[in-house]
């Protein structure tokens, strides 16, 4: 970027990456598609938890997701990078779409007529780890696609405009998904997931094709996998904001015993437990509208640790309450620190990756945080059954904050860094 004038007129455009039809495309299939996934993700926590009656089987539910999405994350990378981007994201849509109809199927009156709820479980688990496959490859394909569309100087807004759009699809449906519970049932919201996901294959069908970027000479599959594992390592901005956000929702998963929180410990029903399930999403896109309109400007990396520890807190704060409305405020302003943590983490990988290794760097990208999440809620289900609920996200809250302080101490480089 030679001409930072120029460059800082185009970026304080809040809209500048939203005049890019084919920006615009993608955030639409995006949004529609991380909306029914989410709806689905707040119905299986709850589903489960009505057929076992048991919060550990919630944590089963993300182990069920993270040992595909973890263990296929690095051969998903290579792939992505030799492939053609629309082409994996549609297929990874549609993988979805199918996992979903099986869902449908087994909440039907013919399933329950013949097997238990034990069995029906065991089948929930099995579609579970089959998205965890489509996963490993579809969230990394939608990342390498976006600087494959967006000019670097316009990188900046549209990973917030992005990670916007990801957080108003969790916002909403998680929340949608609970109502829909509330009203219609586990059938009838299954068959909303099965629509609107149809819905995101057609509008993902309008993004143009983005060949894989040619690479320099043959390279087989491990080296390809090596080499994206050192690119990741050896850049310690990427390496210290993987971790760091790796370990806080690692530890920080208190949104895995929402269910748990809503129905046994502040006993609002399904209704509550949309809101519950929404507040962090709520608070994530506030922030990111905000900085959308007035970006940070400097200390970045300083900012990144003090969100999370703020995070930290408000788990803490979440655990200890028995009264809705500070609960709900706990995990709203846990998500307004989360939306800073999400766009810094997500600004510091798309300006530090070269194109060709985006698909590699995103993949391990999804091992450290996105399989957090699934491993993270595998994590608070048994500790909820050694120690209690209570105890158990209280404990994730403490250990997030010294996650915190161990990497404040041990990665200069990120708290120092700034863009």
């Amino acid at each position: 970027m030679s001409d930072n004038s120029s460059v800082a007129q185009i970026t304080n455009d809040p809209y500048a990456s939203v005049r890019i039809p084919e920006f615009r495309n993608l955030v639409i299939g995006r949004f529609t598609f991380i909306f029914s996934l989410r709806m689905m993700s707040t119905l299986v926590g709850w589903w489960v938890l009505e057929l076992t009656n048991d919060p550990f089987a919630i944590g089963l539910v993300g182990l069920s997701e993270f040992v595909p999405a973890f263990a296929f994350a690095l051969y998903a990378g290579h792939v992505i990078d030799n492939s053609e981007r629309k082409k994996m994201i549609l297929k990874g849509v549609f993988a979805y779409l199918l996992f979903a109809l099986c869902l449908l199927l087994f909440s039907t009156k013919l399933t329950s007529d013949h097997f238990s709820n034990q069995y029906i479980a065991i089948g929930i688990y099995v579609v579970i780890f089959g998205t965890g496959i489509a996963r490993a490859f579809t969230g990394p394909s939608f990342s390498s696609l976006l600087a494959m569309i967006v000019p670097r100087q316009y990188l900046q807004n549209a990973t917030t405009w992005n990670q916007g759009s990801w957080l108003a699809a969790s916002v909403s449906g998680h929340a949608v998904g609970g109502f829909l519970i509330w009203l219609f049932g586990i059938t009838g919201t299954l068959i909303v997931i099965c629509s609107l996901l149809s819905i995101a294959f057609i509008v993902l069908t309008w993004l143009k094709r983005k060949p894989p970027i040619p690479q320099s000479g043959e390279i087989n599959t491990w080296e390809s996998v090596k080499e994206g594992l050192r690119f990741v390592f050896k850049t310690k901005e990427i390496l210290g904001s993987f971790t760091l956000d790796m370990f806080a929702v690692l530890f920080g998963g208190a949104v895995a015993m929402v269910p748990v929180y809503a129905r046994d410990i502040l006993q609002v029903g399904p209704l509550g437990f949309g809101w519950l399930n929404a507040a962090i999403d709520i608070g994530a896109i506030f922030s990111v509208i905000l900085l959308t309109f007035r970006p940070m400007k400097k200390a970045q990396g300083k900012k990144l640790f003090l969100a999370v520890a703020g995070f930290g807190i408000c788990i803490i704060i979440f655990a200890l309450s028995e009264w809705f409305l500070l609960s709900f405020a706990a995990l709203l302003i846990a998500g307004v620190l989360d939306g800073i943590s999400v766009v810094v983490r997500g600004t510091v990988m798309q300006l530090k990756t070269p194109d060709h290794m985006r698909g590699r760097v995103s993949s391990v990208g999804s091992m450290f945080i996105n399989s957090s999440n699934e491993l993270g809620q595998f994590e608070s289900g048994f500790a909820a059954r050694l120690m209690g609920v209570v105890p158990s996200v209280v404990f994730g809250g403490c250990m997030t904050l010294l996650v915190v302080i161990v990497t404040w101490w041990k990665a200069p480089t990120l708290r120092k860094f700034q863009y």
